[in-house]
Formats: C-alpha cells, sequence, structure tokens
C-alpha cells in the first residue's frame, strides 16, 4: 500500500546521512562541547547490599583540577519517581555492586577519573542474594510483564490434556544473563540555562528522555531539551532514561557550567540494563502425528530491589500454534543485581529459543518433519485473544526458506553426518514478533525554494529511520527525496515515540505521512503558490492509533541453519544462516537487509557466545568488557542471508509496513540449537552452546 505513484518507497535509497558520518561531521552525543565545559566521573559502589557510612572527600577536594565531589551528603534533591533507579545519590543504601553513589567532576576528564580513584567510602555491607532459582522462596507473580501484558495466561485445562497426550515433551531451558554492548557507549552533556536544562545524549528516545528527566527536576518538560540527531546503535539499552542521564544534569546543576559524562564499558554492566536470565520450562502435548492438544510455559527471571522490570518471556507461546490447552505464567523475583531492562526482542529472543527448542524435541519424538510439524500447528486466528491475524505467512516462509536452504530430503537422524573432524547438522526455527505503533507527531513545510522540510523528534540509531522517512515523506509529498530535508533526533521537534518494539518505522511514518497530506491538501488550495514565508502543516496520530481496527499484528518469519561441529573439541561454527520473512512492505531493502541480517548475527552470537557470568560471592558480573563478553565477529558470520515475502497488509498504518528491526534475532539461536543436536545428537538446552558442554 503505497501513499502516492511517486514509488521511492521500496527503491534501495542509500542512506541520506552517509556523508555526514564518513566524513565525521555526525556529531554524536560526547562529540558537544559547550564553553566552560567540566567532567564528571562516577563512583560506584563495592558492595552489592548494604549502607554507605561514610564518604571521605577531603583528599579528592585538593586534587588538581577538582571542582566538586557530589555524594548523597551534599547532592541537590530529586523529586520522588515511580522508577527508584534514577533517585541518584538521593540515599546511603547500595541496592546492587555497581550503583553510582558519588561523582566527581573535575576541568579535565583525566583529572576526573584520577580523583575518583582517590574517594574512601566506608560501607555497613549485608548479606546479598543475586542467584535467580526456580525455588527461589520470594518469587512472586508481577501484575504485569512488559508492555502490559498479563503475567498469566490460561486456557482449557492444559495438565489434564498433559496427562493424556499421547506424546508429551517436558524439558527446562535457560539462558544467561546477557549486555546490549552498542558500538557508542551512553554519554551525556547537560547544561543549564537559566530554568532550562539541555541534554546531548546517546538516546533511543528524545521525546521520552524528556518526559523522564524534567520531574526529577521539578521543571515541566517544555524546560528541558533533548537532543541526539546521531546514535551509534543501541539494542535497547538506550530506550528508558538511566542514572547517568540524571547524575550528569544533577552535577551541571551543582556547578554552575555544562557537565560531560561518559559511561565506560565497564559501568555499562551495571548501569544500563541488560537482558535478565531466564529458567524456562516448557511442556507440549500433541497426538502422534505432532498435532498439538496442550502448551505451557513456565518462566522464572529476576529483577532489583530498587525497580521491577518483568520480560514478557512467554508471551509469543500464547500466539504461535494451536492447542485448545494451554498455560503460560511468569515468576520474578526481586535480587541484589542491578535492573535488568529492554535488549533487542525483549520476551520473544529468550522465550522462542525454548519454545522452538521445545518443538524440535516434539518433531523427533512425533517422527515429524520440524518444518512440517509447524504446519501442521498453524492457527486460524490468534489462540491468545481470539482476533484474527492482520496477515499471517508463517507457513509460506517455512516452506520459501526450505526451498531457498536446500531442505529437501534432509536425513533426520542425528550425529551422522562427518566432513573432516566436522560433524554437520541443520535445524530450524520460526520467529515473529508484534507489530506495535505508538502515537507521534509530525510536521511538514513547503519552503519557498519549492524543498520541503519534516520534522519529528525520531531517533536514528544506525537502521536508516531518517532514510526511510525521507522516502516515505518524498511519497507522500509527490516529490523526490533530494527535495526533503528531514530533521530528526530532538525533542524540541514534534513529539516521537522511541526507537523500540521494532515501531519506529510504524509510528513515525503514520506521523509523516499524515503531515505531509495536510500539506499537500494546503498546496492544493492554494493553487500550489508557497508564499515567502513558506506554509507549514502539522499531525498528530494518536486518534488514529487509538481507534485502529482490532487485529492480531505480528510479523513472521523462519531461520535456517547449518553447524559445523568438530567432534573431538567440541568447537561449533555456523556454516549457514538463511532466514525468510514476512513484514509487511519493505521500505528499503538495502536497509532492511541490514537489519535482518543484524538480527541473525547476534542470534547467533547468542547461541555459541553471549553470556554474562555473575559471581556470588561478590554480587557482581566478571566479564564487563568486549575481551571477556564475547559477541559474534566476522569470523563468527560465513554465510547469512536473508530474504523477504512480498506481504500486502491494509490494517497496519499507510505504509503497511511491519518492524524489522527484532524478529532478525528471534528464532535463530533454536535455529542454531537444533542443528547442534542434528549434527551431534546432543540437546543442548542451556545457552550459550560452549565446547565444554558438548565435551561433557
Amino acid at each position: 500500500m503505497t501513499t502516492t505513484e511517486t514509488g521511492y518507497v521500496g527503491s534501495a535509497l542509500d542512506r541520506v546521512d552517509a556523508l555526514e558520518k564518513i566524513t565525521g561531521r555526525a556529531r554524536y552525543a560526547y562529540e558537544n562541547s559547550p564553553r566552560d565545559l567540566v567532567y564528571a566521573v562516577p563512583v560506584q559502589a563495592t558492595i552489592a547490599r548494604g549502607e554507605i557510612i561514610e564518604v571521605d572527600v577531603d583528599a579528592v577536594l585538593k586534587h588538581p583540577g577538582v571542582v566538586t565531589a557530589i555524594w548523597h551528603g551534599n547532592a541537590p534533591r530529586l523529586a520522588p519517581s515511580d522508577d527508584a533507579e534514577l533517585a541518584v545519590l538521593q540515599s546511603r543504601r547500595v541496592a546492587y555492586r555497581g550503583q553510582y553513589i558519588a561523582v566527581v567532576v573535575a576541568e579535565t576528564y583525566e583529572d576526573a577519573r584520577e580523583a575518583a580513584g582517590l574517594i574512601h567510602v566506608q560501607y555497613a555491607a549485608e548479606e546479598h542474594d543475586v542467584e535467580l532459582r526456580p525455588d527461589h522462596a520470594r518469587l512472586y507473580r508481577p501484575d504485569y510483564v512488559n508492555a502490559n501484558y498479563p503475567a498469566d495466561v490460561e486456557l482449557g485445562d492444559p495438565d489434564a490434556a498433559l496427562a493424556h497426550a499421547p506424546v508429551v515433551v517436558d524439558a527446562v531451558y535457560s539462558t544467561p544473563a546477557e549486555h546490549n554492548n552498542p558500538i557508542e557507549p551512553h554519554a551525556t552533556v547537560a547544561l543549564w540555562d537559566g530554568d532550562g536544562l539541555t541534554i546531548y545524549d546517546s538516546t533511543q528516545g528524545a521525546s521520552a528522555l524528556r518526559m523522564a528527566v524534567a520531574p526529577l527536576f521539578g521543571m515541566p518538560p517544555a524546560q528541558v531539551r533533548v537532543i541526539s540527531p546521531y546514535v551509534g546503535g543501541g539494542f535497547g539499552s538506550k530506550g528508558r532514561a538511566h542514572p547517568h542521564v540524571i547524575l550528569a544534569a544533577l552535577a551541571a546543576k551543582q556547578v554552575g557550567r555544562p557537565v560531560k559524562l561518559a559511561v565506560t564499558r565497564r559501568q555499562m554492566f551495571a548501569v544500563t540494563g541488560y537482558r535478565t536470565p531466564t529458567i524456562q520450562r516448557v511442556r507440549l502435548g500433541a497426538e502422534a502425528d505432532g498435532r498439538l492438544t496442550a502448551i505451557t510455559h513456565d518462566v522464572y527471571e529476576q529483577s532489583s530491589t530498587i525497580s521491577e522490570f518483568a520480560e514478557q518471556t512467554a508471551v509469543p507461546t500464547r500466539m504461535m500454534y494451536a492447542a485448545p490447552h494451554r498455560r503460560t505464567t511468569h515468576r520474578l523475583v526481586r535480587l541484589d543485581v542491578p535492573t535488568p531492562s529492554w535488549m533487542r526482542a525483549p520476551g520473544e529472543a529468550p522465550g522462542m529459543f525454548a519454545l522452538e527448542s521445545a518443538m524440535d524435541e516434539l518433531a523427533i519424538a512425533c517422527g515429524v518433519d520440524p518444518v512440517e510439524l509447524r504446519v501442521r500447528n498453524e492457527p486460524a486466528s490468534d489462540p491468545d485473544t481470539g482476533l484474527p491475524f492482520s496477515s499471517r505467512n508463517l507457513v509460506a516462509c517455512l516452506r520459501e526458506g526450505a526451498r531457498r536452504f536446500g531442505w529437501a530430503g534432509r536425513d533426520p537422524e542425528p550425529g551422522t553426518r562427518l566432513r573432516g573432524r566436522l560433524l554437520l547438522g541443520t535445524g530450524v526455527a520460526a520467529s515473529t514478533y508484534p507489530a506495535y505503533r505508538a502515537s507521534s507527531a509530525a510536521s511538514a513545510r513547503a519552503e519557498p525554494d519549492g524543498g520541503f522540510t519534516v520534522r519529528i523528534a525520531a531517533a536514528d540509531i544506525g537502521t536508516g529511520a531518517r532514510t526511510i522517512l525521507t522516502q516515505i515523506a518524498a511519497d507522500a509529498l509527490r516529490t523526490s527525496p533530494g527535495m526533503v530535508v528531514m530533521e530528526i533526533g530532538d525533542s524540541a521537534l514534534p513529539r516521537a515515540g522511541v526507537a523500540g518494539g521494532s515501531m519506529g518505522t510504524a509510528s513515525w511514518g503514520t506521523a509523516v505521512v499524515r503531515a505531509c497530506e495536510a500539506l499537500v491538501e494546503e498546496l492544493e488550495r492554494r493553487g500550489g503558490v508557497v508564499p515567502p514565508g513558506g506554509i507549514e502543516s502539522a499531525a498528530d496520530t494518536k486518534q488514529e492509533v487509538r481507534s485502529q481496527e482490532k487485529f492480531a499484528r505480528h510479523a513472521f518469519g523462519a531461520q535456517f541453519a547449518e553447524v559445523g561441529v568438530d567432534a573431538d573439541t567440541g568447537e561449533t561454527r555456523v556454516l549457514r544462516l538463511l532466514g525468510v520473512f514476512a513484514a509487511g512492505r519493505i521500505i528499503n531493502p538495502k536497509t532492511a537487509r541490514s537489519q535482518f541480517i543484524g538480527g541473525m548475527t547476534m542470534g547467533l552470537s547468542m547461541a555459541l557466545l553471549e553470556e554474562s557470568i555473575m559471581d556470588r560471592q561478590f554480587g557482581d558480573y566478571l566479564n564487563r568488557d568486549l575481551a571477556q563478553y564475547h559477541v559474534a565477529a566476522n569470523a563468527d558470520v560465513r554465510d547469512i542471508q536473508a530474504f523477504w515475502l512480498d506481504e500486502e497488509d491494509p490494517h497496519l498504518n499507510p505504509m503497511g509496513a511491519k518492524g524489522i528491526g527484532e524478529i532478525g534475532i528471534v528464532g535463530t539461536a533454536a535455529a542454531v540449537a537444533n542443528a547442534v543436536h542434528h549434527a551431534t545428537g546432543f540437546r543442548i538446552r542451556d545457552l550459550p552452546i560452549r565446547l565444554d558442554k558438548l565435551v561433557r
């Protein structure tokens, strides 16, 4: 569904900001240096639970270049907040190791860093608990999980159905804590001008960050401006306010000068969120032919003692396959750990690893091909809500993926194919992600020179958002992309939803289309004449989003993997990855391919490498850098391909687009794990698939 006959939507337009990026003219948060700037370096707690007795800053204040040292005893007071994570330096309590407990401000970064190391803190440490266990005494059911889904859902009598099912799979799967590691670390520059606060920040949502910061300082949102035109990746970690932003603003208020604060890579492992570890029990009951009669999916996960974040791990299980009896539950325990948060495809990534691994086990138990098993359990409507799907092309993705991958004639027997020292295996998994849309606003302006300026506070975190919004605007304005200037990344621009939940294009694009349509109508009324001052129109999609038709809206996909496992060492290499997706209309094939491949690469990394290891004695993650927290590199990604189906869905948005940023990671880890089983005959249910697990 296109907005006009121009047709730039759907073309592989080069990134409109490419020149700025490759020449270094694109300015990222840390590169802003206002006059009279000073530098802030935080001090982190070295205990996991307890109280601060004393903070000795006398020696620090005498250190060359030091402007001040701030801790709970002298920090400006913040207004109470629902998010206690943002109550920086407001209490002597320590909730987790690595929590910010002080900050040193100095004339140079080097002076601030050296002085921060001199601060002596005396604690009253208390016994801490940092271990997630399925039998933990403090487990509870949260009211809701992320995105406001109910924590538990039950239909029919799954226990009775499982008791009578001819075939049952009952297995426990686990995923470790994983940390977002975007190339650009988090950074903030904060400056006060009278009663106004300006923040240059690496954020996925300038509008949302402004709304989070303003109340803490007792200010109306209009007095806070967040500027973030370029962001070097986020993976969800920059989707919400984190303590460093508040700390920078607080320090700037205290010293009366602009403050620059960069979060180091090691600090990011404590203060900018991570994916919660999960323990998941999946039970599948089926007839002998593999048709499901019952599904249960029980999840255990963690949050911090100061803030609740409950990931929606079992939610995709509710709508993925047809089964008359089903139950999904989430249980949470509050530990002395940092607060988890969003990480690419929160809920879907770990939850679908468990479900799709269990489906592979069911296929083997029933003697049914894994692709065919999924086809047999295709629902006619959403099993959870009963709503019709706006579009659902999972079966087509499975069929097309199998054709392209060469799945036909696959020998299902595990552990029998050897090439030299490599045991070879192939696996498949399905993927899904909701097609969200949030309300946003935009303005479109016709300039006297014949060009157009479109404004919206969207965020481009490297995905190409600035480019595809330019294409969308060009079509709606019946012009070419070269005639459109797209201004984004500033909370002073019309309000925009966060770049997260794979809803950026759908949300921002709708607002851009509506603003451009209004402008075109105004120009037509004026006979195409643009006065010297230009003409501007605006739109807000709040009402449109509220009143959208009732459908279950999801993107779907299928990932296929081939692995080689060294028969002696257990080292696993992914030899081939192939994904086929149905995600509505693809706005730009070039940027879309990058998103799909990036997601699958991250899924490969999740399957084989990524793991944050908690030291129970010290209550901290041990591998807090990229030397020890391993992520997939070029050598790990040998052959990766992404394809998509032409899918028309009139029930989404004016562009007919579904989000694509996250579905690539969903399913990939399970496809790799299933391929490892096919290669070796060993089922690894606990990620990552390290060689020591296979050797054992």
